[in-house]
C-alpha cells in the first residue's frame, strides 16, 4: 500500500484529487493543509511515502519551502511530488529546489496516475515529458529562490524597506540579493534584472 499526503489549502480541490487517486489500485489518501507536513517530517506524525500538492494551489510556494526546510539531515524526507504546467518556471524552478522527484502535468491523461505515486514510494523519478524542457530551462536558471523573491517583490512596486518587512530581512541584505541577481542575470540594473527575469519566464 502507498500513501499519499495530499496537500492543498482549497476544499474542493483537494477533495477531488482525493477522490481521483483513491481510485487507483494500493493507493490510500490523506489530505490536509500545508501544516501538516511538519509533524509528518519532523518526526511527531507518521511519514506518508508520497506528498503531493498542486503548484497552482494557494500557499503552494511556501509548502515547498516548508519541504525544503525539513528535508535536513535530521528529518524524515519523503518524495515529492508536484501537480503543474509547462508555462509555470517559477514554481518549476522551487519545486526542483525543494528536491521534488515527481512532476506531472495537470493536463496528461490520469489513468496512471497511481503507478505514478508508487514509482515515487519506490524510490523513483517521474517527470512527465510535456515537462522536461521547462524543467531543463529552470534547473540551469542563475537565481536563487530568495534571489528570485526579492526580485519579484521588486517587480511589484515593494521598496526595498517594503520588501525587508515581507520577507523578515534587513535592509542592507535586501539589496545584497538585489545585487546578486543584477549580476547573475547579466543585467544593467535593478530594472534591467526585473525585464530579463520577466523575458526569461523566472518571475
Amino acid at each position: 500500500m502507498t500513501t499519499v499526503l495530499l496537500v492543498h489549502t482549497v476544499p474542493l480541490w483537494r477533495a477531488s484529487l482525493a477522490s481521483l487517486l483513491g481510485t487507483g489500485q494500493g493507493i490510500e489518501v490523506t489530505t490536509a493543509d500545508r501544516e501538516a507536513i511538519r509533524p509528518a517530517l519532523a518526526g511527531s506524525g507518521p511519514v506518508p511515502d508520497v506528498i503531493l500538492t498542486d503548484l497552482d494551489c494557494p500557499d503552494s510556494l511556501d509548502l515547498l519551502e516548508e519541504v525544503r526546510s525539513l528535508a535536513e539531515p535530521h528529518g524524515r524526507g519523503c518524495p515529492l511530488a508536484v501537480l503543474t504546467r509547462s508555462d509555470r518556471p517559477r514554481g518549476l524552478r522551487r519545486a526542483y529546489e525543494a528536491g521534488a522527484r515527481g512532476y506531472i502535468d495537470k493536463y496528461r491523461p490520469v489513468d496512471d496516475l497511481s503507478g505514478v505515486m508508487h514509482k515515487l514510494a519506490e524510490g523513483g523519478r517521474h517527470i512527465d515529458e510535456s515537462l522536461a524542457f521547462s524543467l531543463l530551462q529552470v534547473a540551469d536558471m542563475p537565481l536563487s529562490p530568495r534571489e528570485l523573491s526579492v526580485l519579484s517583490l521588486a517587480e511589484s512596486g515593494e521598496t526595498v524597506t517594503g520588501i525587508a518587512g515581507r520577507l523578515h530581512l534587513t535592509q542592507g541584505t535586501v539589496r545584497n540579493y538585489l545585487a546578486a541577481a543584477i549580476r547573475k542575470s547579466g543585467a544593467r540594473n535593478r530594472v534591467d534584472a526585473i525585464r530579463r527575469a520577466k523575458e526569461a519566464g523566472w518571475i
